[in-house]
């Protein structure tokens, strides 16, 4: 499969994903839980069909230390006892954020309230941009066509 648009090397594409990139860094860098970033970000792109970023980020999660099972779990976490209910919140929250199309509602109170629960203020903050960014992301690998399978830990820097 071949990329629509090589939206690493063009020139406009690479100021775009610059911001974006600038973004997730903020959002790296905060004290959100890495390993429930890395959890989130596999939920919301199995969702959104991305291939590129579901393998990304489990090569990702599994080079930081990160277990096959529970990576094996991750679309069926609702029912996996391998997760923790602050992991479990977040996940439900990616999956609402993500599929604000198929919930005229949005996110529910129960699962904000939920999430209010397991992480302070600047961790809700880093979840919210985390689900905005990576739904970006999948948008952008999954209009053009990006091919998975190819990455490696650490090749973006």
């Amino acid at each position: 499969m071949e990329a629509r648009l090589n939206f690493f090397a063009h020139p406009l594409a690479g100021k775009v994903l610059k911001h974006i990139n600038s973004a997730n860094k903020v959002v790296a860098d905060s004290t959100l839980p890495h390993a429930t970033q890395e959890l989130v970000k596999i939920r919301a792109s199995q969702i959104n069909g991305c291939g590129f970023c579901t393998d990304m980020h489990t090569k990702d999660a599994t080079a930081a230390g990160e277990t096959q099972q529970r990576l094996n779990l991750v679309a069926a976490w609702r029912e996996a006892k391998v997760f923790t209910e602050a992991e479990r919140a977040a996940l439900e929250l990616a999956e609402q954020g993500t599929r604000t199309a198929d919930a005229a509602g949005g996110v529910t109170d129960e699962a904000w309230a939920n999430a209010t629960k397991h992480f302070d203020e600047d961790q809700l903050a880093a979840l919210v941009g985390l689900i905005a960014i990576i739904n970006a992301y999948n948008r952008v690998n999954v209009i053009t066509q990006q091919p998975a399978g190819d990455y490696q830990p650490g090749m973006f820097g």
